[in-house]
């Protein structure tokens, strides 16, 4: 018996944690966090711990798929991987011959391994790669780079060192990020206070020291009530205030008429407590992070949001500083070349992208799709994750896109989206599968190495073997790599690191010691004043608002309620429901509900309700609880599948997708983040 230990990167979620697994034959047998890595300390959260279990399931893509039938019934011809790159490499060559490579949509989960897929797009000259994280999170996105010139990417929350940290509707304890939840807890353990802001008492709740259980769509009141305390009564770092912030008079009027008073009225959490918060802070600044978390993209007011949530940390001068969001180093920050880019291979695209200037609204990508203006979309290649199940008005998609002439999809297990397509590519689970070199920003930046652990059960392939059979076929043969060491090489050339020095750790970092202080003499912010820009200058030309005054949240009718929805520690966004291990764990969604508002129509707990939104109804079990706001029902997201292939997922619990209606414009005006919490949903009782 051969037994080694092979280090890779885990590929259950956005996080991708550096992982150890333990080999034997040729066979994964167990997985654990990487014990070299800084926080992670041998630990790996629930659905990390599930990988094995991808590689053991049958019930996913064993080889590729050619669709005989019409979409969706599920008549598939078994075709060899020649065959298969042969014809995705013929539909999407007549496509880009009688509409341009501007007519081809790309679309997958975003990433550090993600330069490897917008390298092919941009050589078949398109502009449309969309990142699923870029639609899910563009309003937070938007928010940072509208004040600091960058993305959340280039700030580090310092969860360890912090003695203040708010999150908002940020559940970190279920994410899960395991550097971050262990750093929290030390910062705990070390006497830091930790507030939690929800809709309903989270994993993470139950660790706060706070709890504000806030009415939905009410957070901006209370971000402007925060930041009209710490200005009037002068609890903000003037001297950080005056050097970094500017139009700091134009917050200061704006914020004027958002007293505590009247966030409490809005939010229905008590103003002195409001008072208490910020008092609590400004004492313990700059060691405070208050964290925009996920679900507060998710309203069309959201965007304030986040800029205001960002604005405190400015404010309280956490914004560089130790303990609070110290900016990440790029390898160049420590006097290190970084990795060579694979989009590099092909010039830039001069054609604007279909989603109204590459804002990465996946959303008006389909409605170009659905409508030809700017211009047709005829096809359309899906990696790794699943629009029907992520998108309001799934059925309204199907019909979209009847529109193409070409739905390809990549994915290591079925989805939704895969159903319709017109061929799945198998991508081998991440535990058969290389990678490209990442690149890793942070406190220590350097590079992260994801290798094979075990070869392929089935007829499945990596994602680079997929890309670089595409390429060849396609002309793009600098992307034709004809082994993955070769684009570790490319990669790599010019900075001193191989391939080799990544076997002792699996990664390699640049920087002996976390980069704190990058705020010194000579430091601009990546803005048109080199300043945070409370007002930003480009939006104003555009006739677009930085913030804008508060106005009411609307109230749910009776018997109605606001549909909010979120992941867990066990699944997240649907391709994990299935998964023979988490499945046990959690077989199906439910609906929370507040216990009083249920009592008072006549639900028990457990039992089953009807559920009736914008885009349509279904049936759920009714989980009761006095911690979640009376105003609204919570469920988890990627249930109700309906697949046949997948015997243990299907026709379980209820899609939130189907409730929802309002595709493609149901956004946040300013920010762009689609708004899918805007829903109110009549919940009743089934007779009999």
């Amino acid at each position: 018996m051969s037994e080694n230990t092979i280090y890779s990167v885990c590929g259950m979620c956005g996080v991708r944690c550096p992982i150890e697994v333990n080999v034997e034959d040729g066979r994964c047998r167990s997985i654990q966090g990487n014990r070299h890595a800084a926080g992670i300390r041998g630990a790996l959260c629930v659905r990390g711990a599930a990988g094995v279990a991808c590689v053991q399931d049958d019930e996913r893509p064993q080889f590729p798929m050619l669709r005989k039938g019409g979409r969706g019934e599920g008549n598939w011809q078994r075709i060899s991987w020649e065959e298969a790159l042969d014809h995705a490499a013929a539909q999407i060559a007549a496509v880009r011959s009688r509409h341009g490579g501007r007519s081809i949509l790309w679309s997958d989960t975003g990433g550090p391994f993600s330069d490897l897929r917008q390298a092919l797009v941009r050589g078949l000259g398109s502009p449309n790669y969309v990142s699923r994280d870029a639609f899910l999170a563009a309003n937070t996105r938007n928010a940072a780079r509208s004040l600091f010139g960058f993305t959340p990417d280039a700030l580090v929350y310092d969860l360890k060192n912090a003695r203040e940290v708010v999150l908002q509707t940020r559940n970190l304890f279920e994410s899960i990020d395991v550097q971050q939840a262990n750093d929290l807890l030390d910062g705990l353990a070390n006497g830091g206070k930790l507030t939690v802001i929800d809709i309903r008492a989270t994993v993470t709740a139950g660790k706060a020291d706070r709890f504000f259980l806030i009415r939905p769509g009410t957070d901006y009141a209370l971000n402007l009530a925060v930041i009209h305390i710490l200005l009037e009564r002068k609890l903000y770092d003037e001297s950080y205030a005056g050097k970094w912030i500017q139009d700091l008079d134009e917050l200061r009027h704006l914020v004027s008429a958002c007293t505590p008073e009247l966030a409490e009225t809005e939010t229905g959490i008590k103003a002195a407590d409001i008072v208490a918060l910020a008092e609590a802070l400004a004492k313990a600044a700059p060691k405070v992070i208050w964290h925009p978390g996920g679900m507060t993209a998710r309203y069309t007011d959201s965007l304030f949001v986040c800029r205001t949530a960002y604005l405190i940390n400015a404010l309280l001068g956490a914004i560089g500083a130790r303990g609070g969001l110290p900016l990440s180093a790029r390898p160049a920050d420590v006097g290190q070349p970084g990795l060579q880019r694979l989009v590099a291979l092909f010039p830039a695209v001069g054609e604007k992208p279909a989603d109204e200037g590459g804002s990465g609204r996946l959303p008006l990508a389909l409605h170009a799709m659905q409508t030809g203006e700017p211009y047709p979309l005829k096809a359309y290649v899906v990696y790794q994750h699943d629009p029907l199940t992520e998108l309001p008005e799934p059925d309204r998609l199907k019909t979209i896109f009847g529109s193409l002439d070409f739905l390809l999809c990549v994915t290591a297990a079925w989805t939704e989206t895969a159903w319709q397509a017109d061929l799945v590519l198998p991508l081998s689970p991440y535990l058969e599968r290389e990678s490209i070199v990442a690149e890793r920003h942070g406190l220590r930046p350097g590079f992260l190495l994801r290798r094979r652990c075990a070869p392929p059960r089935f007829d499945t392939r990596a994602d680079w073997e997929i890309v670089g059979g595409l390429a060849r076929r396609l002309g793009l043969a600098p992307l034709a790599f004809a082994a993955v060491e070769e684009i570790w090489r490319y990669q790599l050339e010019g900075t001193g690191v191989a391939p080799r020095d990544f076997e002792a750790k699996g990664f390699v970092e640049l920087a002996g010691q976390p980069q704190y202080d990058r705020m010194q003499a000579g430091f601009r912010f990546p803005t048109d004043s080199g300043k945070i820009e409370v007002v930003n200058a480009r939006w104003r030309e555009q006739g677009r608002l930085s913030l804008a005054p508060y106005t009411a949240t609307p109230r749910p009718a009776a018997g109605s309620f606001r549909l909010t929805i979120g992941g867990c520690s066990l699944h997240v966004e649907g391709h994990t429901v299935n998964n023979p291990l988490l499945f046990k764990q959690m077989p199906e969604n439910v609906l929370w509900m507040n216990l009083s508002a249920a009592a008072g129509m006549g639900i028990a707990d457990g039992e089953t309700v009807a559920v009736a939104g914008p885009g349509g109804s279904g049936r759920i079990k009714a989980k009761l609880t006095e911690f979640i706001h009376p105003e609204a029902v919570f469920m988890v997201r990627g249930f109700g599948r309906s697949l046949p292939v997948e015997s243990r997922a299907r026709g379980r619990g209820l899609a939130d997708t189907l409730l929802m209606g309002g595709l493609p414009d149901q956004f946040d005006p300013t920010g762009g983040g689609l708004a899918l919490q805007e829903h109110f949903v009549a919940v009743t009782k089934i007779a009999g």
